[in-house]
């Protein structure tokens, strides 16, 4: 079986759609599959690279210097008569392939696919779509985003907000009843997105983004490995890993523990990442010296780093799953997040870990001070993680992929 994978971002950029397309392109192609992605490129200029097993065509693309392209450093702002000013454009901005239909032929001619598995309604995927169609190659589309992910960090009224996402919801839908087969990572995201009461077209299924269990161990990190990053190893820590841009409200954690930490004072906040809002997060920090910013951290390193936490938080309401509360609960951490989006699969309230109020200041700090405060409910939340981690081992998600792409060669083939 050929596979072709479509997206709009991919390694080494750090969000859920990159890791996902990633972690899918390379587990397919040790599974014996011969695998092709298309993506942007990451230096404007057209090349193809062969790892893994994976041939990675990377697209002519333009840089959108409105927001950073997810893998350098992003640059503090600039000073300008002493005063710091906001940053409106950046020297790595994010890239995007905005006219590769002549390129996605090209390749696809080349590789002659049996399947597509589009990851974004990008440019490349809409190429990809429209390819496939003319030459009769089943289409399975994998659906990451609600609007809220898309209209949230736009900060627009809510008399505007509401009809842009019936809007957007519409469009989604459309798109995938174009498709031969959806998948969506929970079945809440089906409920809210899809379904929605209306009978739909195509086949739909959920499929976890699913982590690999092999890398995301429980533990504790070595001694060493809390003093390379200046944190105290007696100290009880809270984490959270993730982009650092105002959608993942990172603040709203940072205010719940410093209100935690006036009832526990041996606690620290690892926060691990980069993004648009991390010099404000810093700023925000300023003077408490629990809190501690990491930066970026790219795997290997990134799974020790997960055993230097004893449990996981996280503010977001954007989350379609969220990998990241996976891959904690794949450690065996308890977790903390807010009854939005899909997580609630993932974290499951009072059974290993509690699910609060979105931008609840007082409820996240509270759950704070449980879980720190209880070692036996921290031991219970811990074991209850990794049994609902294996629901999401990748390899469960390698074979329903697999299984889903036989199908619809097979039902092309019938027509």
């Amino acid at each position: 079986m050929k596979v072709v994978i479509a997206t709009a971002v991919y390694y080494p950029q750090i969000n859920g759609v990159a890791v996902f397309s990633h972690n899918l392109a390379c587990g397919l192609a040790k599974r014996g599959i011969e695998v092709m992605v298309l993506c942007p490129s990451q230096t404007g200029k057209s090349y193809t690279r062969s790892v893994d097993g994976v041939k990675t065509v990377y697209l002519r693309s333009v840089e959108a210097k409105v927001y950073p392209d997810q893998i350098h450093k992003v640059p503090e702002k600039k000073k300008v008569l002493g005063l710091k000013w906001p940053r409106i454009l950046y020297k790595n901005g994010f890239r995007v392939s905005v006219f590769p239909q002549i390129e996605v032929k090209r390749a696809l001619d080349e590789f002659e696919p049996d399947v597509v598995h589009v990851q974004v309604s990008d440019p490349i995927g809409l190429s990809v779509v429209s390819y496939a169609r003319k030459k009769g190659i089943p289409v399975v589309t994998t659906e990451h985003n609600q609007p809220e992910v898309l209209t949230e960090p736009l900060h627009v009224p809510g008399f505007v907000k509401k009809p842009t996402n019936a809007l957007l919801s519409a469009y989604f839908r459309n798109r995938q009843s174009k498709s031969d087969f959806v998948t969506m990572p929970t079945e809440m995201a089906i409920s809210n997105l899809i379904r929605n009461g209306a009978k739909f077209p195509v086949p739909v299924a959920a499929v976890s983004n699913g982590v690999d269990l092999a890398h995301f161990k429980p533990g504790r990190a070595k001694t060493e490995l809390f003093e390379k990053y200046g944190l105290n190893p007696h100290y009880r820590t809270v984490l959270y890993l993730g982009r650092l841009d105002p959608e993942k409200k990172v603040g709203v954690l940072i205010e719940a523990f410093l209100k935690a930490e006036q009832k526990l004072s041996d606690i620290q906040l690892l926060i691990v990442g980069d993004g648009v809002d991390k010099n404000h997060l810093m700023k925000m920090a300023e003077g408490h010296t629990n809190i501690h910013f990491l930066g970026r951290i790219l795997p290997p390193e990134l799974y020790q780093v997960y055993q230097l936490g004893d449990i996981f938080a996280t503010a977001s309401e954007i989350e379609t799953q969220g990998i990241v509360l996976i891959e904690a609960a794949a450690c065996g951490m308890p977790l903390i997040a807010v009854d939005r989006g899909a997580v609630a699969e993932v974290c499951r309230d009072g059974e290993n870990g509690f699910l609060c109020e979105p931008r609840s200041v007082e409820e996240i700090a509270a759950a704070i001070v449980r879980l720190l405060s209880d070692d036996k409910m921290r031991l219970r939340f811990s074991k209850k993680s990794l049994e609902i981690a294996k629901e999401h081992d990748f390899e469960r998600t390698l074979d329903k992929f697999i299984n889903i792409y036989k199908k619809v060669t097979t039902d092309k083939t019938a027509e």
